[in-house]
């Protein structure tokens, strides 16, 4: 292991009353990423490549190759490259690929964002873009970014929450980490792709002011962080699907949100060659047509690849169009160096085991804790516990094209009976006695998800009935949870002894699920979505039409023949926490909740100055003392709201966080920058960010519904 390495991750001994410390690296300022090869000579040289090829080949260039690689010509010294998913390691295609053998499986996105970790964020990803190194992949299809809008989304795990602030420092971060190593990060899916329920036939219908507000800042902070390629979504917006978009390309992607560089679709998403080669789009993907599909088979080669040379005849296209495409493409690869060296660098193979270290520290920081009765957790020495459920003897994780199979995978039974030893009884099905004598049960349930389709809010009516089942039995039940969303827990909550969400943990992460039951860690998750109580109460409730079944196969997915779903976002702005709470909805587990092993007290809150004039910055700084027995972390939020405005405002608004870890008895102050965009709306009248004079009240809390410190400026 290098010798940098082993300073950034320091190595901690854990017993029953201490606490795994955060990763956190002192020497680690964020900046967003500078390619090797100015923007300008990168242009430049594409040019002249271009001067040189002929209208075929330049054509050939802007469809994909071989399914997964952007074609090369030797002749002009252009490589092809290979693109892999996904955002949680890589998926290796092992019939297109043999360059990897193994990758390493971290913990889904959804959880890395429940660490409220941004340096972690960094470092994970990091880490897989040195396996991307290891295994020629010039292009990570990844980070999958968009919004979580429904908790019935089949794609949630692979996404970063709720809240566009959130989502954005976790993206900045994992973009500035990811190219770091020279591979090339993908920002996904644009635009509004929220739902995997017939995904291709859907139409998002959503406003100016929601794009801007919610389902963009995530995508501006990636491009601003220095992302070199987008893939577009499969579903339209607002009536023209996004991959074939002016609209979504050229206008918002390119013009209003300032992107330079390669634009991709996703595979098999754009159904118009002439729309598709005016959108602003620059490599169709995979640029052949699927035609083992009956409702593709109907719509013929719609390729760009197949019907460009007959458009620019018709005089419907141009060749600079072409031109444009090709020079957008070259001028990406060139700026990341990509045509002066090798992708694969065997080197990285060598960190493979640190890549495993920042996998298990993922999973520890994310495992979140939602209820804890009577301190049943940690377990106490000499208990007798029962385990059961669904995901002991297998590893729980996210399916589709974010799939990584991981290696030396660590069950939670493994895990489980390493840590506990004797103390640990498990049994598939447990008698009512079996259940009743135990000491403590822990019990298994949750989903897997999957890119494709959605899954029920509610867990399958005879897995609900066991938990009620089981918690009735034994008020000691521990539920541990492995989903990539929200689940319906509102028939057993109350009968719970305690609820830990552990997510999709990863390869090793069942590890950390050991340790936190254990009192080896102490749990710092926070939630990063709600959790609603039922589904009707969601904001997006509504959006599977009536009668109809949610769909659980990859052949309904590629179903073209199903009527258009027009999903009108009638929520607007309003979406998660600021769905319930400016709504007054109680949730059953509100945005950024988590309970600790320890206790901590808010103190002491400042705000200098208390106005904010044109070009100032505020500073709101708290005291945290850890108040409990044990060492901890803490995610201290920031809210704001504004108290008077002339157009709806949510509740209030995420505009900043701090995690950090106190030993018990330990005061830190915490100091969170404010600037005049953070109070800012987006005007429909002006097109631009709009902050208007008056009061705002400053909100401190440890998550949306559970305020501790309150106070106020003027703008």
């Amino acid at each position: 292991m290098k010798k940098y390495l082993l300073t950034i991750l320091t190595v901690f001994i854990m017993t029953a009353n201490s606490f795994s410390q955060i990763y956190y690296n002192p020497d680690y300022k964020f900046k967003p990423f500078k390619p090797p090869v100015d923007i300008n000579k990168a242009e430049d040289r594409a040019e002249k490549i271009l001067s040189e090829m002929s209208l075929e080949e330049k054509i050939q260039l802007v469809g994909g190759h071989n399914f997964f690689y952007v074609k090369g010509y030797e002749k002009y010294g252009i490589p092809q490259f290979y693109l892999s998913d996904a955002t949680q390691g890589v998926h290796i295609r092992k019939e297109l690929s043999s360059s990897l053998n193994k990758s390493v499986a971290f913990p889904c996105p959804l959880a890395l964002t429940a660490t409220w970790n941004t340096q972690l964020a960094y470092e994970y990803a990091k880490c897989i873009g040195e396996e991307c190194r290891a295994g020629d992949i010039a292009v990570l299809l990844g980070p999958g970014m968009n919004i979580y809008r429904i908790s019935q989304n089949g794609r949630n795990f692979e996404y970063f929450g709720e809240d566009p602030f959130l989502a954005a420092r976790m993206i900045e971060n994992y973009v500035a980490g990811v190219q770091s190593t020279g591979t090339i990060a993908t920002l996904k899916h644009f635009l509004c792709n929220n739902n995997e329920y017939h995904r291709r036939t859907t139409n998002a219908i959503v406003d100016e002011r929601t794009i801007h507000e919610i389902y963009t800042p995530a995508f501006k902070a990636g491009i601003d962080a220095g992302a070199l390629a987008v893939m577009t979504a499969y579903n339209q917006v607002n009536g023209e699907w996004a991959g074939q978009s002016k609209f979504v390309i050229e206008n918002l992607l390119r013009n209003s949100l300032g992107f330079k560089w390669l634009v991709m679709s996703d595979w098999w998403s754009t159904w118009d060659p002439e729309k598709t080669i005016k959108s602003g789009l620059d490599l169709e993907m995979p640029g052949d047509p699927l035609m083992d599909k009956p409702a593709f088979q109907k719509r013929g080669d719609i390729t760009v690849k197949k019907n460009a040379m007959r458009l620019i005849e018709e005089g419907k296209v141009s060749e600079s169009d072409i031109d444009r495409m090709a020079k957008n493409i070259m001028k990406t690869f060139i700026a990341m160096g990509l045509y002066d060296r090798p992708v694969k660098d065997l080197q990285y193979l060598n960190n493979f085991k640190y890549h495993e270290e920042i996998a298990l520290q993922t999973a520890r920081e994310s495992i979140t804790l939602l209820k804890n009765r009577n301190n049943l957790l940690p377990v106490s020495p000499n208990k007798k516990i029962l385990l059961t459920g669904d995901f002991v003897e297998t590893l729980p994780k996210g399916g589709g094209s974010a799939d990584v199979e991981g290696y030396d995978i660590i069950t939670m039974y493994e895990a489980l009976k390493n840590r506990f030893g004797d103390m640990i009884n498990y049994v598939k099905e447990p008698s009512d006695d079996e259940i009743k004598n135990a000491d403590i049960v822990f019990l298994s349930v949750g989903t897997l998800d999957s890119e494709g389709w959605d899954r029920p809010f509610s867990l399958p009516r005879k897995t609900e009935e066991n938990i009620l089942r089981i918690v009735s039995l034994n008020p000691n039940t521990v539920v541990i949870v492995n989903s990539g969303g929200g689940i319906r827990m509102t028939g057993w909550y109350d009968k719970a002894g305690a609820i830990l969400y552990a997510w999709y943990p990863g390869q090793n992460g069942n590890i950390a699920l050991a340790e936190a039951l254990a009192g080896d860690i102490n749990p710092s998750g926070k939630l990063p979505m709600t959790i609603e109580k039922e589904f009707k109460d969601s904001p997006g409730y509504g959006y599977v039409p009536e009668d109809a079944d949610l769909n659980t196969n990859w052949d309904d997915d590629l179903n073209m023949d199903f009527p258009i779903n027009n999903i009108e976002y009638k929520e607007g702005v309003l979406v998660g926490y600021r769905w319930y709470d400016t709504k007054n909805i109680e949730p059953l587990f509100p945005f950024g909740f988590g309970l600790s092993y320890t206790s901590f007290k808010y103190d002491n809150l400042k705000i200098e100055p208390d106005k904010l004039d044109e070009n100032g910055k505020i500073k709101v700084s708290f005291e945290i003392t850890n108040t409990g027995s044990r060492d901890g972390a803490e995610v201290a939020q920031l809210y704001i709201k504004d108290i008077e405005a002339s157009v709806l405002r949510p509740e209030k608004e995420l505009k900043g966080f701090h995690k950090v870890f106190l030993k018990k008895g330990e005061t830190k102050r915490i100091e969170i920058e404010l600037t005049k965009k953070d109070f800012a709306y987006w005007d429909v009248k002006t097109h631009d960010w709009k902050t208007e004079p008056g009061e705002f009240e400053i909100l401190i809390g440890t998550s949306s519904r559970d305020i501790l410190l309150r106070g106020k400026l003027a703008l």
